[in-house]
C-alpha cells in the first residue's frame, strides 16, 4: 500500500487549489509531522476526543478541515482572499480594501483569547501525525460551485436565484445535506445575473463586504453561510440584490470529497467523519 507525509498530504491540497505548494495559508497547519502514513481519518473538525479514537483505532493520521489551533495570522488569509474576489468581480481595490477593514481588529483580537496549543499538544503526546486543510480545499468548493454556476448560466441565461439554487442542489453533498440552502437576502424568482461565489476566505463575507459587492455591479452573492444580523442591518439599508447561503457543512464537504477521492486514488486508505457529507 501507497504511504505519504504529511507534508505531501498538504501539497496535494494545495496542487488540487492550484496554489504554491510551498506556501501553506495561515489557516492550515501541519501541528505534528509524520511519516509512512496510509490509513487517514478526515473530518471537518478535530479535537482531543477524535485524536484519542484515531489512535486507539490504529490510523496513522488525521486531517482536520477547520483550524485546531492558532495556524498564524488568520487574519491574512480573510484579508487577501477576499479582496482578491472582490478585485476579480469588478470591485476596485481601495473600496475593497476599506470593506474588510471593519471585521480585521476583530480576527486579531479574537485569537489573543484563544488556547491555541490544546488539540495539537494532545496530538504531540499521543505521536499522532496531525494536520489541518481550510483555504485550499476551499478554494476547490468554491471552483466546483462556480462551474456549476456558469454552466447553469450559459444554459440558462435568465436563470433565477431559485434556479441556481435547484442546479446546486443536484450536486450529492447539497443533495444529501439535512439542510437546505437558503435566501438570506432578496427573492427567489430574481434573476441570478451577475454572481459571485465567496468561499475560500477563512470567514464568509460580512455586511459590509456583501454591501460592497451589490453595490458594484454583483446581482447574487453566493457563500456558504450569512449571518442573520449583517442580513437584517443590509435590509434595514435598502441594499439591492440576493445573497443565497448554502450551509457551512455541506460546501466544507464539496471541497473535501474531491481530497478523499485524489487520496484514495493514491493508494491511501482514507475514512471520513465527523460532517463530511456524500462521501463513504
Amino acid at each position: 500500500m501507497a504511504a505519504v507525509t504529511t507534508e505531501r498530504l498538504m501539497a496535494i491540497a494545495l496542487e488540487m487549489a492550484g496554489w504554491d505548494e510551498t506556501a501553506t495559508p495561515a489557516d492550515s497547519a501541519i501541528y505534528y509531522p509524520g511519516t509512512r502514513i496510509s490509513h487517514i481519518l478526515l473530518g471537518v473538525e478535530i479535537g482531543t476526543a477524535e485524536l484519542f479514537m484515531a489512535r486507539q483505532l490504529g490510523y496513522h493520521a488525521v486531517i482536520a478541515h477547520r483550524p485546531a489551533g492558532y495556524t498564524g495570522p488568520l487574519w491574512e488569509v480573510y484579508r487577501q482572499r477576499h479582496i482578491a474576489l472582490m478585485v476579480e468581480a469588478g470591485v476596485p481595490r481601495e473600496e475593497a480594501e476599506v470593506a474588510v477593514g471593519e471585521r480585521m481588529n476583530h480576527l486579531r483580537l479574537a485569537s489573543l483569547a484563544e488556547n491555541y496549543d490544546r488539540v495539537p499538544s494532545v496530538a504531540r503526546l499521543l505521536e499522532m501525525p496531525f494536520l489541518s486543510i481550510l483555504s485550499p480545499l476551499e478554494e476547490v468548493g468554491r471552483r466546483l460551485l462556480a462551474q456549476t454556476i456558469e454552466e447553469t448560466r450559459a444554459a440558462n441565461p435568465a436563470a433565477s436565484v431559485a434556479d441556481l439554487r435547484d442546479a446546486l442542489l443536484l450536486l450529492p453533498e447539497y443533495a444529501a445535506a439535512p439542510v437546505a440552502p437558503s435566501l438570506a437576502l432578496g427573492a427567489w424568482d430574481a434573476p441570478a445575473a451577475q454572481v459571485a461565489v465567496v468561499h475560500a476566505t477563512y470567514e464568509p463575507p460580512n455586511a459590509a463586504i456583501a454591501r460592497t459587492y451589490l453595490t458594484h455591479g454583483v446581482t447574487t452573492l453566493i457563500c456558504a453561510s450569512f449571518a442573520a444580523g449583517d442580513a437584517e442591518q443590509l435590509r434595514r439599508e435598502g441594499i439591492a440584490g440576493s445573497i443565497l447561503a448554502l450551509g457551512s457543512i455541506a460546501t466544507a464537504s464539496l471541497g473535501l470529497n474531491p481530497y478523499i477521492q485524489r487520496l484514495r486514488a493514491d493508494g491511501l486508505e482514507v475514512a471520513p467523519f465527523s460532517g463530511v457529507i456524500g462521501s463513504v
